[in-house]
């Protein structure tokens, strides 16, 4: 999976649409970057861009962004409504794809140095990036905008991250961090009214709702936690409780029943987080959760808007499902939900392997099938078109790869011309892919049926795992392309001089050693391949033994295949040491290979001997 970067700074200008364009055309300078979105408030005086790409490319858009915008926007003249301390006031970067949390926040840091050597901009780093407990919070660090900045700077508590201690008059400053993917989801019901929708947001939402005595439970402070009065546990009956503060509650329970609630509940005294009188908070479902309720006059109908702002915590499949129940108490149905802007590859996929289990099905089926399950049962389409290439980030390479998205004929049809490349790694590659997907077609014919349910966990446990490596090797088909292209471009460097020899020697070595790895790597899964062709003859469906026979002598292939094209290649290789541990692991490879080739043959001759 190729590693995507999202990026969304938020800058001090949203009047001026010449501005804006000049920081905007900065970011799609750089090679490889995705302009998604452009949205300029002007009551607010702010704009917020949105953009994507490889980590390099993010990072070098979104330093010329703020260095456009530092050299474009004067903030000694700047007046919006929304809170900001800064002509960039935040820079967030979110992993979307193929990217860890740590390795952002690296490339946040060096962007947040860069900005602060090179634009003597005070950078504070905020969110997963904070150095500071206090400075993980953006309001926290913003408190006192741009007009208290001279004085924040002056007091050691908030000296920058990065860049100088001194008030930049022009460009203020600038908060940059590494934060989750925000999924703005909403969710439609069947009704009119806006309270509907409300009332089940607070029940959703983190932050939950107030409880007031009085409504059909009685929920009061137990120390830090929330309690549920059940009645008939004290002296003091629900009515007790109706209309009164906590206090009131507690005296008319020592007056009228001559019972103390004050070790129970609450008090200013006991709790500051709660002062007396102040009404309970029931927590919600979620955490990571925002929601409230309202008509959207466009659809004529009430719905739940949701940010999620970790979907690794709180998914939309979740939150979905407890709508629906939460709906059918309260006498309504959802009739679907969307998706606002773009949403990540893996939160969809998840959702997908979701609903296919909640079915009773194998989640080891092609990523298409998966990510076509979410869009139908989310119920993407209820108020228009969803699509997946147009809406979802960090779809896997091969989703549009030029060899494997060719028909067959097509492709047999490019192999058979006088190009070297596809050539044999590429077909070995696409021979363990096969073998890869037999496997998973056999699992998945067998488990989650009717007296299956023995062999269910590993059986869909082998589908998942083909899948994910037959993803991989028909990656590989291209791979293996691309790299022996590497090499070619490496020959054809200029040697007139001494110096250009040794380059293109050296980057001639290069490529040989990628056209080595991408083979390589090819046997590896496509052995891997052939263990699971063995679990899965032993656990699946007998009458189909042969075709995940069929699929180990694939696989075998597969082995085989990238074992040649990694032994042609070593010849030309001049590190003694490479070409020592690379034969070393080709044997090894070929040798498992034999054995598991032949533990399969002689399973699928005992079972067709009693055909």
């Amino acid at each position: 999976m190729n590693p995507l970067i999202e990026c969304v700074p938020n800058f001090s200008e949203g009047k001026n649409p010449d501005i804006i364009k000049q920081i905007t055309n900065e970011i799609e300078a750089v090679d490889g970057i995705r302009l998604l979105d452009v949205d300029p408030g002007a009551e607010m005086n702010r704009t917020v861009v949105t953009f994507i790409g490889a980590p390099p490319a993010v990072a070098e858009a979104a330093f010329r962004a703020i260095k456009k915008a530092s050299e474009l926007i004067d903030m000694s003249k700047h007046h919006g409504s929304h809170p900001r301390m800064g002509a960039t006031d935040v820079c967030p970067f979110i992993p979307v794809s193929g990217v860890s949390d740590e390795e952002c926040i690296r490339l946040a840091g060096q962007v947040a140095q860069r900005v602060g050597t090179e634009l003597a901009i005070p950078v504070y780093l905020y969110e997963k990036s904070a150095r500071k407990t206090d400075r993980q919070n953006l309001a926290n660090i913003r408190k006192g905008e741009y007009e208290g900045l001279p004085q924040k700077l002056k007091e050691p508590d908030w000296a920058p991250d990065f860049g100088p201690a001194v008030f930049n008059a022009k460009a203020g400053a600038t908060v940059i961090g590494v934060r989750e993917f925000l999924i703005a989801y909403n969710i439609n019901l069947n009704s009119r009214d806006e309270k509907h929708a409300t009332d089940i947001a607070f029940e959703l939402r983190e932050k939950g709702r107030s409880v007031r005595v009085g409504q059909k439970d009685a929920w009061y402070y137990k120390g830090s936690e929330i309690t549920k009065y059940e009645a008939g546990s004290y002296p003091c009956g629900l009515d007790d409780f109706v209309g009164k503060t906590i206090a009131e509650t507690i005296a008319h329970c020592r007056e009228k029943h001559d019972f103390d609630l004050s070790a129970l509940l609450s008090l200013n005294s006991l709790d500051p987080q709660h002062p007396e009188g102040q009404s309970v908070k029931k927590p919600g479902l979620f955490s990571h959760c925002k929601a409230i309720g309202w008509h959207v006059p466009e659809y004529d109908r009430a719905q739940i808007s949701i940010n999620l702002t970790n979907y690794k915590v709180t998914s939309m499949h979740h939150v979905l499902e407890a709508t629906r129940k939460m709906a059918a108490e309260r006498g309504l149905i959802v009739t679907g939900s969307e998706i606002v802007g773009m949403v990540p590859y893996p939160a969809l996929l998840e959702t997908g392997k979701f609903y296919l289990r909640q079915q009773g099905r194998s989640a080891g089926v092609p990523v298409h099938d998966i990510l076509q399950t979410a869009v139908q049962s989310l119920g993407l389409t209820d108020t228009g078109k969803f699509n997946i290439e147009e809406r979802v980030l960090g779809l896997p390479e091969d989703w549009k790869q030029p060899l494997v998205n060719r028909t067959v004929f097509d492709f047999t049809d490019e192999v058979s011309r006088e190009s070297p490349a596809p050539g044999g790694g590429s077909i070995a590659a696409l021979a363990g892919a096969l073998g890869a997907a037999l496997a998973s077609m056999v699992s998945n014919l067998t488990a989650n049926r009717r007296g299956s349910e023995r062999v269910d966990d590993i059986l869909n446990g082998a589908s998942e795992q083909a899948q994910e490596i037959k993803e991989r090797l028909i990656r590989a088909v291209d791979a293996d392309t691309n790299a022996f292209n590497a090499y070619m471009a490496a020959r054809r460097l200029p040697a007139k001089t001494t110096e250009e020899k040794a380059i293109r020697k050296a980057a001639e070595q290069e490529g040989l050693k990628l056209a080595v790895n991408v083979p390589l790597e090819t046997a590896r899964l496509s052995l891997q391949t052939m263990e699971l062709c063995l679990i899965v003859a032993e656990h699946g469906n007998p009458n189909s033994i042969t075709d995940v026979g069929v699929g180990a002598q694939m696989a075998n292939s597969g082995v085989k295949g990238g074992v040649y094209n990694v032994l042609i290649n070593l010849k030309d290789i001049t590190d003694p040491d490479f070409n020592t541990e690379m034969r070393r692991v080709c044997s090894e490879l070929l040798n498992s290979a034999g054995v598991k080739l032949a533990a399969m043959e002689a399973r699928l001759e005992k079972n067709l001997a009693k055909a």
